[in-house]
């Protein structure tokens, strides 16, 4: 008799499994899109359940993290330092915090990366946490730590905490946003982004970034509002967050052939053709136009604030 896993956020049984996915077939999509080989960590594993919650979430079983070599050849291979911190690109999420931090306010950053985000903090205290990088002379105050370390060295030391795109990447989601919350003042706030669901990410057949070890929960409305209430805060906002970085992502989603839905991954040609198909006319597009105003947003962002 198949298990029914527990949803990551609520610990109520999921409702119902969108599609079972091999790990073998993954092990072959991360090797043809990235030449990132995955064999030690996804051949431990027979197959993957993808699974919805009744809070919306839609999460992997097992939700099996990404290690540091893994992450290492990927943006080596995906070259994804250069996107993330292109010339002149702004970040739609960094405006938006840059908004809702005032003057003086402590600001905490989990997973910063290159810490684009302090640019956009001068007129608050800024720190950063990333377990596989050390500030240099002249850099923004960016701590090797993860957030369980500062947590429990920090406690309500901040006023505003933010965690963008890091929070798909971890195997205990409440855990994480617990220790996010441990780490603001009463009555500061949390800020979340994350991927929508419900967006040109899902919308791409084979998309193997969309899965483990990589993304390991797929995030809409509902499941933020549901994080939030677990963790006792109150929501204030939930945003939609336009395309900056990710913009080709938006084009291979509007020039996939339209074959996801009831499932996301599968082993048959016409879908591998699909990817191939999406990724070139995707590359060329975003190369020449620019993302319509109307385009779907691509994620969300949970702004929620601690009682006093």
């Amino acid at each position: 008799m198949q298990s029914i896993p527990l949803c990551p956020i609520t610990g109520l049984p999921a409702i119902h499994r969108i599609q079972p996915i091999s790990a073998r077939l993954l092990i072959g999509l991360w090797r043809g899109s990235f030449g990132v080989a995955t064999d030690r960590q996804l051949g431990k594993v027979e197959q993957f359940g993808l699974w919805e919650s009744p809070c919306g979430l839609a999460f992997f079983d097992p939700m099996l993290v990404g290690d540091e070599p893994f992450y290492r050849e990927l943006y080596r291979r995906g070259d994804f330092h250069r996107a993330l911190n292109a010339p002149g690109l702004v970040r739609a999420e960094f405006r938006r915090a840059a908004d809702i931090v005032q003057a003086g306010e402590k600001v905490l950053d989990v997973g910063c990366g290159e810490a684009g985000l302090a640019c956009h903090m001068q007129h608050a205290s800024y720190v950063g946490l990333e377990p596989h990088r050390y500030a240099t002379a002249g850099e923004p105050d960016i701590r090797n730590e993860t957030i369980s370390q500062h947590a429990a060295s920090h406690p309500e030391k901040y006023d505003v905490v933010c965690a963008f795109h890091v929070i798909e990447h971890v195997a205990d989601p409440l855990g994480f946003a617990s220790d996010l919350v441990t780490c603001i003042k009463r009555g500061g706030r949390l800020c979340l982004v994350v991927p929508s669901r419900v967006s040109a990410i899902t919308e791409i057949p084979n998309f193997v970034l969309n899965a483990p070890p990589h993304h390991l929960s797929w995030w809409n409305e509902d499941a933020l509002r549901a994080l939030a209430d677990r963790l006792d805060l109150r929501t204030e906002a939930i945003e939609a967050v336009p395309f900056s970085f990710d913009t080709i992502t938006y084009w291979m989603g509007r020039c996939a052939p339209k074959l996801t839905g009831k499932r996301y991954f599968r082993a048959h040609w016409i879908w591998y053709g699909a990817l191939a198909w999406s990724w070139a006319l995707g590359r060329a597009c975003d190369a020449v136009f620019s993302i319509p105003a109307a385009a779907r947003p691509a994620a969300l962002m949970l702004v929620a604030r601690k009682p006093q």
